[in-house]
């Protein structure tokens, strides 16, 4: 069955890209629809997909080895023509992939709409959640653009509202979404029906024309459900009202003592967010940005105690809009540092012991949605992992103390587009797999299954495209990696997209 509606889908979007090539095809005159369609080749000898081909790509991934893509897409932003108090919105964009094996995949599909500063929104989105660049960066550590979007409902004030003259602002919401059926580690069941929570405030002080302005905010997302089939009916007391406020404020449950000899103390869930920083500051020609996400996971930062943990960017965009044969658009220096995890035998102490980032006691697949990272895909899961290496059988994410160095560049040659990323990473496991390993209150455990050591690894992204006429774009990118934690690999990928 599943084939026959891969088949069928392939055959609906192939008629979409047939009718881009008929000339005077007319699909609406107003400015806020949008269409297209595009179509993918790619190339990967190895049978492995490289890091960029597949990182950071909101679930859109082709197949590995040598594949063929179709997507399409068709949206209706709010009219920017007229200052409603009242619009709405929608989107879909479908991905369909055919080569050893075929799928089908809804990228996105939401509807919107807003009343003057706030908007509600309904499905499946692409989002970043927290200060990054939104086009260079390795991704950020709560919510990156990795993994397709939890289908969720959102009320937020999705852009910056100024009050007091302007010299303030802030922006932020609220979301519940549905997570689906998740296999647990350890309970009186071995599966939950799981939601997700996620709440998110930043501010900016200055003035939209002032040359300076800071930033700063916090996000919190959470996993929770079941508890009662979790721990017992007879032991997690809460209604499920109470489980949604206890989730969303981090709260401590303690159960009665004694229940049938078993008893429950934790917070409801699986909890992580960041703390971010930033920066601003516009030169005559070059505008500046300084980031950084301080993160938490299971509390060490509320101690400082993984302090030395978090992303930190500095973003240079060209404000100049001199044309010339050789542009730069914008650069990028980030570094991606997550190896403290308050986890050193020197550490300060945390009742919660080390972060363990993504991995959680409870899920079995962590920080993770439909099988991709919903973080920083720089921690690594074990579908993407040479398996040689030394890893902890419990862990999903087997990778998750990371140094990385980023670069990313965007310019243009001659009128032809350049996207660029450079990435290189050394990789110690997780302390499960290092020498101090995991820690509790204080206490540390000895590694059952070895030391993973520190592995290197080289990712690198090249992309060019170039806008030909009636809404045509063509598009090559090639991407690869070299080291020990990923296979080695070699990758191109041929695009033509047609917008209207």
């Amino acid at each position: 069955m599943r084939d026959n509606q891969n088949v069928t889908a392939f055959r609906v979007l192939f008629f979409l890209f047939l009718l881009t090539l008929v000339p005077g095809v007319v699909w609406s005159q107003s400015n806020y629809w949008h269409y297209s369609v595009e179509g993918q080749g790619i190339v990967s000898p190895s049978g492995k997909l490289p890091f960029w081909f597949r990182a950071d790509q909101y679930g859109s991934v082709p197949l590995p080895g040598t594949s063929g893509s179709l997507l399409g897409a068709i949206y209706k932003d709010y009219d920017t023509t007229r200052k409603h108090k009242i619009d709405w919105g929608a989107g879909v964009e479908t991905r369909a992939n055919f080569g050893k094996g075929s799928n089908l995949t809804l990228i996105e599909g939401y509807v919107k709409g807003r009343l003057g500063v706030f908007e509600l929104k309904a499905g499946r989105t692409k989002e970043i959640v927290g200060l990054v660049d939104s086009t260079l960066s390795t991704g950020a550590f709560s919510v990156s653009g990795n993994a397709l979007g939890i289908p969720k409902l959102e009320l937020s004030i999705p852009n910056y509202y100024s009050f007091l003259g302007d010299l303030f602002a802030i922006k932020g919401g609220y979301a519940f979404g549905y997570v689906g059926d998740l296999g647990l580690t350890h309970s009186l069941v071995d599966h939950a029906e799981t939601y997700y929570q996620q709440e998110q405030l930043y501010g900016r002080f200055g003035k939209p024309d002032w040359r300076l302005k800071l930033y700063g905010g916090i996000n919190h997302e959470v996993y929770y459900g079941g508890e009662k089939n979790i721990y017992g009916s007879d032991v997690f007391l809460l209604s499920p009202f109470q489980s949604l406020i206890y989730a969303a404020i981090g709260k401590t449950y303690n159960s009665p003592k004694n229940v049938n000899n078993r008893g429950a103390r934790s917070k409801v869930g699986n909890h992580l967010g960041s703390v971010d920083l930033g920066l601003e500051y516009s030169f005559p020609s070059v505008r500046l940005m300084l980031y950084r996400q301080s993160i938490y996971d299971v509390g060490a930062l509320f101690h400082l105690a993984n302090i030395a943990d978090g992303i930190n960017g500095l973003s240079l965009t060209n404000t100049n809009t001199d044309v010339h044969f050789v542009n730069w658009h914008k650069v990028l220096f980030e570094f991606v540092y997550t190896v403290d995890q308050a986890g050193y035998f020197d550490s300060t102490e945390s009742k919660s012991g080390d972060e363990d980032y993504y991995n959680n006691s409870m899920y079995l697949t962590g920080w993770s949605y439909k099988g991709l990272n919903v973080g920083n895909p720089l921690i690594t899961d074990r579908r993407y992992a040479r398996s040689t290496l030394v890893t902890d059988p419990d862990d999903y994410f087997i990778n998750n103390r990371v140094r990385a160095f980023n670069l990313g560049f965007e310019g243009s040659v001659n009128m032809i587009s350049i996207l660029l990323k450079l990435t290189y990473s050394n990789n110690y496991g997780t302390y499960g797999t290092s020498p101090e390993g995991h820690s509790l209150g204080g206490r540390h455990s000895t590694p059952k299954y070895g030391l993973f050591g520190q592995v290197n690894e080289f990712s690198g992204y090249l992309e060019a495209n170039k806008a030909l006429s009636k809404g045509y774009n063509l598009g090559v990118a090639i991407a690869g990696d070299d080291g020990g934690l990923y296979y080695n690999s070699l990758g191109v990928l041929l695009k033509v997209k047609r917008v209207f």
